[in-house]
């Protein structure tokens, strides 16, 4: 059975990386994803009302 990297790190190395993954998901990648899932939200919206017009 093979070893893996993290595995045999040490502990201060692997809660730095735990760390700067944390920051990078928190404050980079979720508020991006928000961002586009709102924008992708509000294109189709706005797409499906220029082609059936607006609700009534």
């Amino acid at each position: 059975m093979a070893t893996s990297q993290h595995d045999t790190e040490a502990p201060e190395v692997r809660k730095k990386r735990e760390l700067r993954l944390f920051l990078f998901i928190a404050f980079l990648l979720f508020p991006l994803l928000a961002i586009a899932v709102v924008g992708g939200y509000g294109f189709v919206v706005w797409m499906l009302q220029l082609f059936f017009g607006p609700p009534a």
